[in-house]
Order: structure tokens, then sequence, then C-alpha cells
């Protein structure tokens, strides 16, 4: 398959800088298409309380260490910063990257966090939403060297604003995260190059169906948006041992074991195993697999994921 791609997500909560950067050049080293990190400043995982790196200089730190992956957050909190500086930043990293960098974007979920900073949470994820789509057009406007003025009502207020330098890229990749049927797909139809989903095959391949229709609305070619699928595995020989060093890394960031236990995550066992459940993925059309990986980052999955899963999936698709 020569589209399918895969991607790294280091927790950026619960590790040491050495710890997480020298993952990151493993991951960059391994060959990978993408390296992502979070975008918040309380753990989402366990204790909220426990160290946390901060999303926008982390990635940028990476973007220096490495030489080939692309790099991105998953995904930056729009509530955090406003359009115009964020517009500015991902540039900053493009040319830092030297065209690697990817726009993530949702529209932010940890109250607590919104509380102890005093960061506007909104009535509701409803008008979170809203924001989130006037700031991706003007994000898209700017980082395409136009001009713009916020409409009349809306959140932001920006007044004939423009950016200089332009991105390395012509056009900068924006992914967006989230499955919400009204709203958030709405806004992945009219501006998103990757589209990231959590869940079953069989529930993205749901809401897949959902953004085709957005897609048609709106006047857009589907086929122009990158389907990628959130995704938790450790790769062992076998799974008694899997889940046991799963259990290991959630004793390390905090977090309760039986929380970290979803219906589509994490994902244990053989290459072969791994290689099986991607291959349901790709079957309904999420052909890019983006992998989180808990500190103190799990150097066997991730190489192993490189060197046996990934041919595996090649191979077989």
């Amino acid at each position: 398959m020569n589209d399918f791609k895969m991607g790294i997500n280091l927790w950026s909560q619960g590790g040491t800088w050495q710890e997480i950067i020298d993952a990151a050049k493993s991951v960059d080293e391994l060959g990978y298409d993408h390296l992502w990190a979070w975008d918040h400043v309380k753990a989402i995982v366990g204790d909220p309380h426990q160290p946390i790196f901060e999303g926008w200089t982390t990635i940028t730190a990476w973007a220096m260490a490495t030489k080939n992956v692309r790099v991105g957050l998953m995904v930056g909190a729009n509530t955090f910063r406003n359009p115009g500086l964020v517009a500015k930043i991902v540039t900053t990293l493009d040319h830092v990257s030297n065209g690697r960098a990817i726009l993530g974007l949702g529209g932010a979920w940890f109250e607590l966090e919104h509380e102890e900073f005093g960061i506007d949470f909104g009535t509701g994820f409803g008008q979170r939403l809203d924001w989130l789509d006037e700031s991706v057009s003007a994000i898209r406007a700017l980082t395409s060297g136009e001009t713009v003025t916020s409409p009349a009502g809306g959140h932001y207020a920006l007044n004939g604003a423009t950016i200089n330098p332009l991105p390395v890229q012509k056009r900068l990749p924006v992914m967006i995260g989230g499955t919400g049927r009204k709203k958030t797909l709405r806004t992945v139809a009219k501006y998103a190059d990757i589209w990231n989903a959590q869940g079953l095959p069989s529930e993205v391949r749901e809401h897949d169906a959902v953004l085709r229709q957005h897609c048609e609305a709106v006047g857009r070619d589907e086929r122009e948006i990158e389907r990628s699928s959130n995704l938790w595995f450790v790769v062992r020989d076998s799974e008694a041992v899997a889940r046991r060093d799963w259990a290991s890394y959630m004793e390390r960031n905090r977090a309760p074991l039986e929380k970290s236990l979803e219906p589509s995550r994490p994902v244990f066992g053989s290459p072969e195993t791994i290689a099986e459940r991607l291959l349901e993925y790709c079957d309904v059309g999420f052909t890019t697999a983006l992998v989180e990986v808990p500190a103190p980052y799990d150097h066997e999955t991730i190489q192993r994921l490189a060197k046996e899963v990934r041919p595996l999936v090649e191979k077989k698709a």
C-alpha cells in the first residue's frame, strides 16, 4: 500500500525531557511519517498535576532535533491562542523544520486547565466549535497570504491582519481532530487536509459517511482529505507481556489501569495481531495510523511497529 502512513504521538506528560527528546530522535531515524505531541498544560491521563511539557515549544525543539519526520500537535487547543498568533507560530515552525509542520487544531475539552489558567472555556462545546471554525478559516487565509478581517459578530477581532513570511509549504497542512457530526465534521470538510478520528473501524467508517455528506454540501472533493486513526498499541511476542508492560506505563503516568482500557484501544500482542487491526482501518479508508506512546516511551513498540508491523500492512493491503 503506497499511501499507508504511520506516526507516533509521544505523551508529553510523565516523562523527562531527555526521555522525550531521545524518543523523538528514534521516531525520525526509524522513518516514521509523523511525530505528534499533545497541546495541554495539565496532564490528561491520570493525575492532572503531574509533569507535562508545553506543546508548541516541544514540537519546535523536535523540529531542530530531527531531519525528516513531520511534526504537529495532536491537536492544538483552539481556545488557548488567538488565530493570528497561531498562524505566526506555525509558520515559524515550518521554517524551523524546513517545511515539515502540520497544524493540528481542535475545539478543546479539558475544563480544568482552562479554569486554572484563566482561559475562556465558552458556554459549551458547541460554542467552542464555532470558535474553531472561525479560527481555522482565518489561519488558512493568513498562511495563504491573504489579508484577514474578522466577520462582524465573530469571536475574534482581526483587523486587516497579514503575516510575513509565509510558510515554506505552499499549502500548510491542517489536521482537525474530532467526530462531532454537525460542526466538527463540517469544519473538516471545509478546511482540513487531514482528519483524525478515534474509535473502532466500524465507528470511524460511520463518521466518515457523515463527513462525505458535509463534503458534498460544501463542494469539497472528499478524496482530498487524508483519514487518520488515533491508536494505542503495545507490540510484544505475547499478549500477557504486553499487558504487563502497559500496566507499568500507567503506573508511571499515575493513571488507574482500568480507566486506560477502552473498547477500541489499547491493542496488545504480536506484530501480526497489530497488523491485522491496522488493516481493518485501512479497509475503511483510514490509511494513516497515529500511535500514542506514554512515558517512559516504549522503544520496543516504536521499533517493532516500524520494522515488523509496517511491512506486514504494506504487503497485505
